[in-house]
């Protein structure tokens, strides 16, 4: 689930060059092509190469992070926005890029720097029932430390991936940014 173009780029890349050709399934909505924050400079490109795990880029006091959040995809755009917005310093934003094969070692790199945090939260746009949460939850949980929980904030299971009504996606993404950031577990 690349986020940027240069992990577009590198992602088709590293799948062209490898020697054993498996199959490469990318799930990518058309509104990251219009997201402005959406960018690569040219050196991600140039010399850049796909990274399964993005760690968060914004600079914390580690002692004080409460919360990691994890997220594929655009949801990772509303989830910044919404911290920007509301000047929320103590949750980091670490987005998996790479759902299988699940990269462990550097999603427990990011689960290690932020060792204080009491939750690790999955985040997804999808409904409960959908999306990524039941195929990697377990291995959410294996790199847990002992006194962390593992929460998630998604939209109420449904029969269809949409809701139909831009009023009601509007009001159920709200409540997904909500229940990310606010919600004390």
């Amino acid at each position: 689930v690349p986020s940027t173009p240069s992990q577009m780029f590198h992602l088709l890349r590293r799948q062209m060059i490898r020697k054993i050709r498996k199959p490469l399934i990318i799930m990518s909505p058309k509104s990251m092509l219009r997201q402005k924050k959406s960018v690569s400079s040219l050196e991600d490109l140039a010399d850049g190469e796909f990274y399964p795990v993005i760690p968060e880029n914004k600079k914390f006091n580690l002692k004080k992070v409460r919360r990691i959040i994890a997220c594929s995809g655009k949801v990772y755009y509303d989830l910044l926005a919404y911290r920007e917005e509301h000047k929320i310093e103590d949750v980091a934003i670490v987005r998996i890029e790479q759902l299988y094969p699940f990269p462990h070692e550097e999603f427990q790199i990011e689960v290690n720097r932020y060792s204080r945090a009491k939750d690790l939260l999955w985040c997804q746009e999808e409904p409960g029932n959908q999306g990524a949460w039941h195929r990697i939850q377990h291995y959410l949980l294996q790199h847990l430390g002992l006194d962390q929980t593992l929460n998630s904030a998604m939209r109420p299971s449904s029969a269809s991936p949409a809701v139909g009504y831009l009023a009601k996606h509007n009001f159920q993404k709200k409540e997904l940014l909500e229940a990310a950031f606010c919600r004390r577990i």
